[in-house]
């Protein structure tokens, strides 16, 4: 039994084979094309080639893509939608979209605000309007295929967003697909209810990503393999999965770094530095996972609060542009050769002066032609060498909870443009097969289940409510696949929330097993 892992970046699409023991096989880098599955195939044969393994004996097949985060960057692909939000009147002061770049905003094509909702206490805002809601969706039905629904405190009760839900449905014909506000977002109606429009908006991207995946691998003979598509927590979700809650894909990449970066180094707790060609991303690993952010993510000009992991990128990379600027400052990127690295660096014949040809002439890194970088100024090379460690040096310093000392894992092709000895860290770690940390991640990642609710631990004792919770994720991680006696309990968080009666806090547990 072999799993293929298969990440695509900006610069590289890697792949990897795994065997049942969990160890790589093989690891290959192919650079990203235009056209994303031109390149995976390409991948995918050059991984099959070199491992010498037999097509029919990979019965698992992982993807980390980026796709779903360059639609909403780019503004592309992105279907149009219908909206309702449940709690008129209450809710009518702020319009939805209300802090929207204009650029995206038609992604809604029409919406409405309709009476119902909840108080922060469980009970009624009003009664549910279901005939405004059923006159809306007839106004809608053959305009758009997919809905989004919100509701105030639907994390606290949902029936008003089920509901309206089964409406559209029944009005809008069984194949519309439906966004439900409670099933993504945490507390707070606009940033739940702006990742909600944008996971409906992605629906037609998540198809094309999934069906091509799986024709990637048919074409190529791997029949017999079942398809995971990569979250952003750090664990696997089936393509159906993946079709409902294609915004949880959405930073995949940098956690099957840090989940690559765990596995390959065997570190349950450290900072991950991925360098990629373009840009570099710093995240912690808290038991093995990623750590959570605990802010509002903003994902092209939009604020959201569903899970996002706790990630600083910087314009840093192997094909940054390094400048010596008018004042003599030496600067490195933000802006990089990318792909094109290997025709326009001067090691490999070019004529830009990048990071990786100041690691060739410091003696850090071989690569290309050596003596192409032996012309550069040893005060260039010293200040841009000087100019990385502080850019690296301050991330790992926001990244850290006290100030003490940390572990430190480099992973990813770029990496090699990093020193080894950075302030702020115990050891600096850079494992072998570590430029496919990103694939081998997605390869070895489980499957989770997370349970959030609101409790009150008036109603039921904090240690009863911390064990049902428990069950409720473990029971959720086994749905998703996971294999029952490997579940574990990963994270666990209960947060007082001081404007709710009683003693109500949010309970959080997150659980994880390895894949049936």
């Amino acid at each position: 039994m072999y799993k293929l892992g298969i990440d695509v970046g900006g610069t590289n699409t890697d792949a990897v084979i795994i065997d049942e023991n969990l160890e790589v096989v093989a690891a290959i880098k192919h650079p990203t094309t235009d056209d994303v599955y031109e390149g995976i195939i390409s991948a995918i044969r050059e991984v099959l080639r070199e491992s010498g393994v037999d097509r029919g004996s990979i019965t698992q097949a992982m993807l980390g893509t980026t796709q779903c985060t360059n639609a909403i960057v780019e503004r592309k692909n992105l279907a149009k939608i219908g909206l309702v939000r449940i709690g008129a009147p209450a809710t009518t002061g702020i319009p939805p979209m209300v802090d929207w770049p204009e650029d995206i905003q038609g992604v809604v094509e029409d919406y409405t605000v309709i009476r119902g909702g909840f108080e922060f206490d469980g009970k009624e805002l009003a009664k549910l309007d279901t005939a405004a809601a059923a006159e809306f969706f007839e106004k809608l039905k053959g305009r758009v295929k997919s809905v989004a629904i919100s509701c105030v405190f639907s994390t606290i009760r949902n029936d008003h967003e089920l509901e309206i839900a089964r409406l559209c449905r029944e009005i809008m014909g069984a194949d519309v697909h439906v966004s439900i506000s409670s099933e993504i977002g945490s507390m707070g109606l606009i940033e739940r209810e702006n990742a909600t429009i944008l996971n409906a908006a992605l629906y037609q991207v998540a198809e094309r990503f999934t069906e091509g995946f799986a024709k990637s691998l048919a074409d190529e003979g791997i029949s017999n393999a079942e398809i995971y598509l990569s979250q952003n927590d750090g664990t696997l979700m089936t393509m159906e999965h993946a079709r409902r809650y294609p915004i949880l894909t959405i930073a995949c990449g940098p956690t099957n770094s840090i989940r690559g970066a765990s596995y390959l180094s065997q570190l349950k707790n450290a900072i991950v530095i991925d360098v990629g060609g373009t840009t570099t991303d710093f995240g912690m690993i808290q038991n093995g996972f990623p750590r959570e952010s605990s802010v509002a993510a903003t994902i092209g000009g939009v604020r959201t609060n569903f899970r996002m992991p706790d990630i600083i990128s910087i314009g840093l990379g192997g094909g940054s542009i390094v400048r010596r600027q008018p004042d003599g400052r030496v600067t490195v990127g933000p802006d990089s050769v990318g792909y094109r690295i290997t025709s326009e660096a001067l090691v490999f014949g070019g004529q830009t002066v990048t990071a990786t040809d100041i690691a060739v002439k410091l003696g850090m890194a071989e690569l290309g032609d050596p003596a192409l970088a032996a012309g550069i100024d040893d005060e260039l090379a010293a200040g841009a060498m000087a100019a990385i460690r502080d850019m690296v040096e301050e991330c790992i310093d926001s990244l850290k909870l006290s100030s003490e000392d940390v572990d430190v894992i480099l992973v990813g092709g770029g990496s090699i443009v990093l020193p080894r000895e950075l302030s702020g860290t115990a050891h600096v770690y850079n494992p072998e097969h570590f430029g496919c940390a990103n694939a081998i991640g997605s390869a070895i990642s489980k499957v989770s289940g997370n349970y959030e609710q609101l409790i009150d631990y008036n109603q039921i004792p904090r240690e009863q409510a911390l064990e049902q919770a428990k069950a409720e994720a473990a029971k959720m991680a086994v749905e998703a696949g996971a294999i029952p006696e490997t579940v574990e309990i990963i994270e666990v968080e209960d947060v007082p929330l001081a404007y709710c009666v009683g003693n109500t806090c949010r309970v959080r547990v997150k659980a994880a097993g390895d894949l049936a």
